[in-house]
């Protein structure tokens, strides 16, 4: 499959709300699935980052994450069915904007109900790293980017200058 363009900060596109998907759709789903899955790997070869991809990403306006860290997880139709009364504050980055970080605040533990390809309802509580990714993750799904959950004005720098941070990672 082909390695589809990131859309970048600043497309109207990013600011849509997807559309959940339909069981009828999971044959299309499965080549959106290798697009974002080639897609994320060019990223990784770029950038030397990239854990997950959302398909409004690339412009696919469906309710359809990627995560690839050790292995493949595919998340069709998710619902954030809980989130911690704790938060964690990090430096946030996205592809749509490879340069830049974002000092955000969100739930340091997360619940997540989502189908898999063969249609089947799993539930994943995550933490840490990985409560932050998946809430960025499904931000994207209903047109939500990091730059808009900025902690204030002073909560952007470019990763040339993660040097000059506190906690930049």
């Amino acid at each position: 499959m082909p390695v589809r363009e990131i859309l970048l900060l600043g497309n109207p596109t990013l600011y849509e709300t997807s559309e959940p998907i339909t069981k009828d759709e999971l044959p299309a789903v499965a080549r959106v699935i290798a697009d974002l899955h080639d897609t994320l790997f060019a990223f990784r070869n770029n950038y030397g980052a990239g854990r997950a991809i959302a398909a409004p990403q690339i412009g696919v306006m469906k309710r359809l994450l990627y995560l690839h860290i050790d292995r493949p997880v595919v998340f069709i139709n998710p619902e954030l069915v809980g989130k911690s009364n704790i938060f964690i504050e990090i430096w946030d980055d996205c592809m749509c904007f490879p340069d830049l970080l974002v000092r955000v605040r969100r739930h340091k533990a997360c619940r997540i109900r989502y189908h898999d390809l063969d249609w089947n309802e799993h539930e994943m509580t995550l933490e840490d790293d990985l409560s932050e990714l998946l809430q960025h993750e499904y931000d994207h799904l209903d047109g939500i980017l990091a730059v808009s959950r900025a902690i204030d004005a002073r909560s952007f720098a470019l990763k040339s200058q993660r040097h000059l941070l506190n906690n930049p990672e």
